[in-house]
């Protein structure tokens, strides 16, 4: 199922790249989303957290399906084929690389972007927070946003 802005439409959203192997960065900053979506209460529902992979290789539906509710939180998880994710990658402020690594799994890590950016109800870049926000600063932000 092939998922655009439109689906999203008058939601806010909490967009973050990564890649389920991901060791730190990762699930630290799914974490704190999921730690946002909490503290929102009954605001949550006008935020849509997203979570598109820059792994397509590994990230299959399958593996995002595992993956994202480990989070909870309602964080959809989305990915595409390599040309699909670069050309997604391309309208966002964003760097990522696969990196070869013996120990990682199949070889390889991916270096990336650790923003959490955020866009508005019409798909408009809001803000962006760098890896390490806490998620009461977002939080606080975002709460004065919707």
């Amino acid at each position: 199922m092939v998922q655009t802005e439109e689906d999203f439409a008058g939601r806010w959203m909490l967009v973050f790249f990564g890649f389920t192997n991901c060791p730190d960065v990762c699930p630290t900053t799914l974490s704190e989303v999921a730690a946002v979506m909490d503290g929102l209460g009954d605001d949550a529902a006008k935020v849509q957290p997203i979570f598109i992979t820059i792994d397509p290789e590994r990230d299959t539906p399958p593996a995002l399906a595992e993956y994202v509710p480990l989070f909870d939180a309602g964080i959809i998880g989305l990915t595409g084929t390599p040309e699909q994710i670069a050309a997604t990658s391309e309208t966002f402020p964003i760097f990522f690389e696969r990196v070869e690594e013996a120990a990682a799994p199949d070889g390889y890590t991916m270096g990336h972007t650790s923003h959490l950016f955020l866009f508005d109800p019409e798909a408009g870049f809001a803000d962006s927070w760098p890896y390490g926000t806490p998620a009461e600063e977002i939080l606080a932000d975002l709460e004065e946003r919707i």
